[in-house]
């Protein structure tokens, strides 16, 4: 079933079920512009078998990165811009698949070194130590208004750009995230309140994005299941705000789910015990994050979806989609440690690699530390550190970096986004 096509709504053709998820790349120059290590990392992936590839975060307002390193679509008629993602999608495209923009704003998960004071539905402070953000200032009615616009300006820029769609980032605790939480959004206007109003923004960007592009270019959402975060936005939120995206006409919704505060996205427990959304336990005991959320999304919905978290085997892949939990099957860090993974399963092969469960920052010996919620939570981003190196191996060389360990990842990054920020400030 993976190597089966999928026609989307808006006749987008995908020839095979498999896509590579989005990740953040960092690669962009310090003006945010796409460079030739992007081009290299996405000729790579892009002969690597998926039928669709969704760019890391695509970033519409500079002010608000989600890390140093983003592509920037603030500039529209910016010839150097407008070059370079030209070169990126020639080269994504190459090899036959759909290559989509992942359009977003970090919101208040800016981080401090980029913006010390984000902006957000409302000022409340992300909920995790260390200093890594800062204190966020509420939106004013007409900023959100500007934002909406923002949205559709970059979304067209991507479409010129050569792109042929986007996904609109509503999860994982970025921008839009923010405002469909409760915890997050405690604005009083029509814009928070009742989950209608708290839909507003993302239903709002949907329509302008819709109305910026041609016929044809996919508009696609990526949305929590929930963000498993007591007094969050919960599983019967997600269900309703589904509903809505498919009154708008989208054309695929990506089921992913948690926040920085509460990563399950990366399947791992954050700073707080997880509220569990009311569905089958057996999501916890399978090795796919998502799969019963979206198998009780399809009762709601008929919107092609794509599950994303935790897929490694083929076996496991066929079942989802047997099982009708959705239409479209997404990998992210297996194909940073192997950017063909999606051409073996189509040759069949049964597993793509996991090396993550051989990494850590905390030694084995000083595992008793891992029993502190902050330093496990720590020790899992520090991780994450890794598989940007892989990925900046990948646009820097050609070649992963395999045998590199987490505590030289982590160097390595920092130092990476030091030097982009002091390039970018001149």
């Amino acid at each position: 079933m993976i190597e089966s096509e999928l026609t989307l709504p808006c006749g987008a053709r995908l020839s095979n079920r498999l896509a590579k998820a989005a990740m953040t790349e960092g690669l962009a120059d310090p003006l945010g512009n796409p460079t030739p290590e992007l081009d290299r990392l996405y000729d790579i992936w892009g002969k690597g078998g998926c039928g669709l590839l969704l760019s890391g975060n695509v970033h519409i307002d500079a002010d608000h990165l989600e890390r140093p390193g983003n592509v920037i679509v603030d500039r529209p008629n910016d010839g150097a811009l407008l070059d370079g993602m030209r070169r990126w999608t020639a080269a994504a495209k190459a090899g036959g698949a759909q290559f989509w923009a992942q359009v977003s704003h970090a919101g208040r998960q800016t981080m401090k070194p980029v913006n010390p004071h984000p902006k957000a539905p409302s000022a409340v402070k992300l909920g995790l130590p260390g200093g890594q953000f800062g204190e966020p200032e509420a939106l004013t009615g007409a900023e959100i208004e500007d934002l909406v616009a923002r949205f559709a300006q970059g979304a067209a820029i991507c479409q010129e750009g050569g792109f042929d769609g986007v996904q609109v980032h509503a999860a994982h605790g970025y921008l839009i995230s923010q405002f469909l939480s409760p915890r997050s959004n405690q604005r009083t206007d029509q814009w928070g309140g009742s989950l209608e109003n708290r839909a507003r923004f993302l239903l709002e960007v949907v329509r302008a994005t819709r109305k910026a592009v041609k016929p044809g270019f996919a508009v696609a959402v990526k949305l929590n299941s929930a963000d498993f975060q007591r007094g969050g936005f919960a599983f019967e939120d997600s269900l309703q705000v589904a509903q809505w995206l498919e009154a708008e006409g989208v054309d695929l919704i990506e089921i992913s789910g948690g926040t920085y505060e509460q990563p399950k996205l990366l399947g791992i427990e954050g700073m707080e015990p997880s509220e569990a959304p009311n569905v089958a336990a057996s999501t916890l005991a399978r090795e796919a994050y998502f799969v019963d959320f979206a198998k009780a999304m399809k009762d709601a919905v008929k919107v092609p979806l794509m599950i994303t978290g935790g897929f490694r085997s083929c076996t496991a892949m066929e079942e989802a989609l047997r099982q009708g939990a959705g239409e479209v099957i997404g990998l992210g860090r297996p194909l940073c440690a192997q950017p063909d993974g999606a051409a073996r399963l189509l040759a069949g092969a049964d597993r793509l690699p996991d090396p993550e469960k051989a990494l850590a920052l905390i030694p084995g010996w000083l595992g008793f530390l891992r029993q502190i919620k902050a330093l496990r939570a720590a020790d899992s981003f520090a991780v994450q550190y890794w598989f940007y190196c892989q990925i900046y191996a990948l646009g820097r060389t050609g070649q992963t970096e395999l045998d590199k360990s987490v505590f030289a990842s982590l160097l390595e990054v920092e130092k990476t986004h030091k030097a982009w920020l002091k390039a970018r400030r001149g």
